[in-house]
């Protein structure tokens, strides 16, 4: 008896000592929580009343997450407690709990009755971040898990219908991008929601983007004024259909009325007299001669067809082969080919390629080399915001149409860059004139609100529930945009803050914290931008961060960028984009793009967020009843 009621004490020793440790890592993980709130006590003091307790709680979640838990975590589940992975809403709340409960089993219950009541518990957290998605996109439909936002195309100024089938679909909130159109369309966009809202009985709130500080490559100047036309061949190269060509007056342009390999005018009054069956010989760019068949006749051009390619230029003669022309002996030309549009031009970089970079007012070209091929004069192209010269450094990165072209900087000069060409595809990539430009490494000091953007807001203002903020770098960037809205007395205006580049998630924080200035905010998850500035191989990590740190501040989401993107350009979803359609539901709001089959893109999703609702809030997953267990035999009564 004596020896096993010693081995007991031994181990209800053992088991008191590992509950004071658990506890002493717990108050020191809930002394560097207030710590951190003191710290920013004269923020805390400049926010409303009602958004102390929120920002507060983003305090103790970023003390928390400063620190590698995982080891805590597992010990906690191992004594069956809380592992505080899922306390986002709550975070002292929860914590607190988990001390009072090993104070409690420890023996030490007058020391848990000590610790002071935190504001929030896991209920008033999550009303907390409900309320904030109604203020910011208004009340959900009952039976869906996240409300749907649609970009609008330029048809939704004239075609009433789409709108309506939109809102009608599931949309719950139009978005407008100020980088497109004009204050004229956004008017008729907005004008036509309303319309549908009172015939359908349904409202849905408009968020208009403002176009921000972005980077792209300037204009390139224009290639030669050339056309190429070309017949259809099998696998065998024989001509199966030949290339068949509109001819027009110079004088009256007219379009093709029917599909044509290409539309070239012609200067004279020979189209005129031109019969079906006549013949034309043409000398095309190369020297190579072509024989065309004049195959239909109009009042306004002539369709003739030839088996051959050709690259066809300005001035070009037109000789007849057989017809009146010929018969008569002619041989001046019939006419001439008329003045020729030129071609856009894109310049090809490959691997080890040098890249200059100057300002956009100097179009850019593509290398020159010379007759043995060596380099006379590398690419050039421009920037539209050449002020970020000087603030990048030699060795950064530069990142071009969507990171396709990877390229590190080498030199830096006042008035260019010199870039050399580290990622493209081996056989050349293609950069064209009006493509995206990413500086991830760089510090920029760009201001997030442009001259623009102030003009657009004075429509915004006037017109939209929500204003969201492109490119948004630091905290002040969002006070910039607050006293804007209370200079134009909108100060209580909802704002999204659209986190797409590096420097924003960098100061995450401090941003949430500077919105809560405003009586409505939420975030957007930019994911297009944000995974050319921190790397596809990041972007699941990130995208997953900003959701637990914005349910921390009890901040809405918007889960944006490609959502069902197939379904809604070409017809048919990716099995991989139905699955991040239905992660969604973890953000308050899902953003679709435009697209021709938009109006199917949001019945999906619409059925997508019903069916996952009541599978996953946030983190938490729900455990509905399993459909997939009904295979087993039934339990006995």
């Amino acid at each position: 008896m004596r020896a096993g009621t010693g081995e007991a004490g031994n181990a209800e020793s053992r088991w008191a000592e590992a509950a004071r440790r658990l506890i002493d890592r717990l108050q020191h993980l809930r002394g560097q929580m207030l710590r951190l709130e003191a710290l920013y006590g004269d923020e805390l003091a400049q926010l409303a009343e009602t958004q102390r307790p929120s920002a507060r709680n983003l305090l103790h979640y970023v003390a928390l997450r400063r620190n590698d838990i995982r080891p805590l975590q597992e010990e906690l589940v191992g004594w069956g407690l809380s592992s505080l992975g899922r306390c986002e809403t709550h975070v002292l709340s929860n914590l607190n709990l988990v001390l009072e409960i090993l104070m409690r089993l420890s023996g030490q219950s007058d020391a848990s009755s000590t610790l002071p009541e935190a504001e929030l518990n896991f209920q008033r957290g999550r009303e907390l971040l409900d309320s904030r998605a109604r203020d910011l996109f208004g009340h959900l439909p009952e039976d869906r898990g996240a409300h749907i936002m649609v970009t609008m195309p330029a048809t939704a100024a004239e075609d009433y219908d789409l709108v309506r089938d939109l809102l009608a679909s599931g949309m719950n909130c139009m978005r407008i991008n100020c980088a497109h159109d004009d204050a004229t369309a956004w008017a008729a966009m907005i004008d036509n929601l309303r319309r549908a809202e009172r015939e359908l009985n349904r409202p849905c709130r408009v968020m208009m983007d403002l176009a921000g500080p972005k980077l792209r490559t300037g204009p390139i100047e224009p290639g030669p004024s050339v056309v190429k036309w070309q017949p259809q061949r099998d696998l065998y190269g024989r001509v199966i259909q030949p290339a068949r060509i509109w001819i027009y007056p110079a004088d009256l342009p007219s379009p093709p009325p029917g599909p044509a390999s290409a539309a070239v005018p012609l200067e004279g009054a020979w189209l005129e007299r031109a019969e079906v069956g006549d013949h034309w010989r043409l000398r095309d760019a190369r020297g190579r001669l072509r024989l065309l068949r004049v195959v239909d006749w109009t009042p306004r051009g002539v369709w003739v067809e030839t088996r051959r390619t050709a690259f066809v230029t300005s001035r070009s003669p037109l000789l007849p082969v057989e017809g009146k022309a010929a018969e008569s002996g002619a041989e001046e030309p019939i006419g001439r080919i008329g003045l020729l549009p030129a071609r856009q031009q894109a310049i090809q970089l490959k691997p080890g390629d040098q890249l200059v970079v100057t300002d956009d007012r100097q179009p850019g070209r593509p290398a020159r080399y010379d007759d043995r091929g060596q380099l006379l004069q590398p690419a050039s192209i421009g920037c539209t915001l050449a002020s970020i010269f000087a603030d990048v450094r030699p060795g950064e990165r530069m990142l071009f149409d969507d990171g396709k072209i990877a390229a590190e900087i080498e030199q830096v000069h006042a008035d260019h860059l010199v870039v050399r060409i580290k990622r493209a595809r081996q056989q050349g990539a293609w950069l064209a004139a009006d493509k995206g430009i990413n500086l991830p490494d760089s510090k920029l000091r760009l201001a997030a609100l442009t001259d623009k953007d102030a003009q657009d807001l004075e429509f915004i203002a006037r017109h939209a529930d929500l204003v969201a903020y492109s490119f948004v770098r630091r905290a002040e960037d969002v006070q910039h945009l607050q006293a804007e809205l209370a200079r134009l007395g909108n100060a209580g205006q909802g704002i999204v803050l659209k986190i797409e580049n590096r420097q924003a998630c960098e100061r995450l924080p401090g941003i949430l914290l500077a919105a809560m200035r405003s009586p409505v905010a939420g975030v957007m998850i930019a994911r297009g931008d944000l995974m050319i500035e921190c790397g596809w191989q990041r972007m699941a990590e990130l995208q997953e961060e900003i959701l637990w740190m914005c349910e921390a501040a009890h901040m809405p989401v918007i889960w944006a960028t490609q959502v069902l993107e197939g379904l809604a350009k070409r017809g048919l979803p990716s099995r991989a984009e139905v699955t991040d359609a239905a992660m969604g539901v973890r953000a308050e709001c899902v953003m679709l793009n435009k697209g021709p089959h938009i109006v199917d893109a949001v019945r999906v999703l619409d059925d997508i967020l019903k069916r996952m609702q009541d599978h996953q809030v946030k983190k938490r997953p729900l455990l509905r009843r399993l459909r997939l267990a009904d295979d087993l035999q039934p339990l006995p009564e």
